[in-house]
């Protein structure tokens, strides 16, 4: 069993700052890509940015030179910095994590629950 949990989602104003969380646990061997998405209502689920365990990012263009992603291999953790923001970043945040649970298993996706980020005046 594999479990993501997100944290940090909440309400903030044109402008602010969030940080958002995403813990891995469970029956974990190794992590290879892990990423944020969101999806608004009435809109499809979009990446927004995609970290590798080398450590190389990927970004959606709307939010390119505001967040950044990170993550922290020893605590199977990925991160999302998002500065500057707008109402149009409201949406729920999904983390994705291919996780592969031994060495006998294949990377399989991952997804968390889910945490609500609004921009708001």
């Amino acid at each position: 069993q594999v479990q993501l949990v997100e944290s940090g989602g909440g309400l903030v104003q044109p402008g602010g700052s969030l940080r958002l969380s995403c813990a891995a646990s469970g029956s974990i061997f190794s992590i290879n890509t892990m990423g944020w998405y969101r999806q608004a209502p009435g809109k499809q689920r979009e990446l927004v940015a995609a970290i590798t365990s080398g450590g190389s990012t990927n970004y959606t263009d709307s939010v390119k030179g505001r967040f950044t992603i990170s993550r922290d291999n020893a605590k199977n953790t990925v991160y999302l910095q998002m500065n500057r923001l707008k109402p149009e970043d409201t949406a729920v945040y999904y983390c994705k994590a291919e996780i592969r649970m031994s060495v006998s298993y294949s990377y399989d996706g991952y997804w968390g629950q889910g945490t609500q980020v609004t921009v708001s005046s």
